[in-house]
């Protein structure tokens, strides 16, 4: 892809699933990457991958609910390797399964503190350094349930529709500046989240029958997809909500 070699990239979520193929896609474009997460092994486990295939990456711990962390983070890719190019703002939790009334407060709130609050920080300290360096891309982690609504899940469905509508905003402002932000909504994607939120293979059979596309998509599917949005092969592309769902929200 073109314009990703030699330069610097943020990953958040970058220890499994979709963050991991992420910012090893980036790695092996030729960017130097930041992988951030709060799982300290598995993120660890991206970089040393990233490393095995000639590659430049760090991994810093990285809470995006906590602005400090966030911070922290974007210093990090910049006392390292000199600035920040671009930025897949990936993290994100699931949350609890229930009725809208019978939600915990404090699973709204956690879902909404990662998986909104998380991206709004991270572009609050991305973005300028992305400005004074002349530019950049982002692309932050939405999903078919920032569509459509699902039942059980209200949190996580209002994060998702909510990091779209932060990510057009953001690409209105600062487009003209040379920041470029997009958002990536992917399907019903083989990684421990959905795992864990699937519980059985009953579950993941009826999200295969219901994707006209037959099957499971791979991180990597879209790992590449978030990489292309941040490549100049992308130039002319901001404020969209890429759709990655093998079909699923067409029908």
């Amino acid at each position: 892809m073109d314009g990703i070699s030699d330069s610097v990239a943020i990953v958040t979520g970058a220890s499994t699933g979709i963050g991991r193929a992420a910012a090893l896609r980036f790695a092996e474009e030729g960017a130097s990457v930041v992988a951030a997460d709060v799982n300290v092994a598995d993120g660890n486990g991206t970089v040393e991958e990233i490393e095995e295939m000639g590659g430049e990456a760090i991994f810093v711990e990285t809470d995006v609910s906590d602005f400090e962390d966030v911070q922290a983070m974007v210093d990090a890719a910049v006392d390292t390797y000199g600035g920040l190019d671009f930025a897949f703002n990936n993290a994100g939790i699931e949350g609890a399964n229930e009725p809208t009334t019978d939600q915990p407060m404090d699973n709204w709130e956690q879902v909404i503190d990662v998986n909104l609050k998380g991206v709004f920080q991270a572009m609050k300290a991305e973005i300028p350094v992305m400005l004074e360096d002349g530019g950049g891309s982002i692309v932050n982690t939405s999903s078919i349930a920032g569509k459509v609504g699902f039942p059980e899940i209200s949190p996580y469905v209002a994060s998702k529709h909510g990091v779209i509508g932060l990510t057009k905003t953001a690409a209105l402002e600062y487009s003209e500046a040379g920041v470029r932000v997009n958002a990536i909504c992917p399907g019903v994607i083989d990684t421990p989240m959905v795992d864990r939120s699937s519980g059985d293979n009953e579950a993941v059979d009826g999200a295969i029958a219901a994707t006209p596309i037959g099957r499971l998509g791979e991180p990597e599917e879209i790992g590449d997809a978030a990489v292309w949005l941040c490549s100049d092969d992308a130039s002319f592309v901001t404020g969209e909500a890429l759709v990655a769902d093998g079909g699923l929200t067409s029908q």
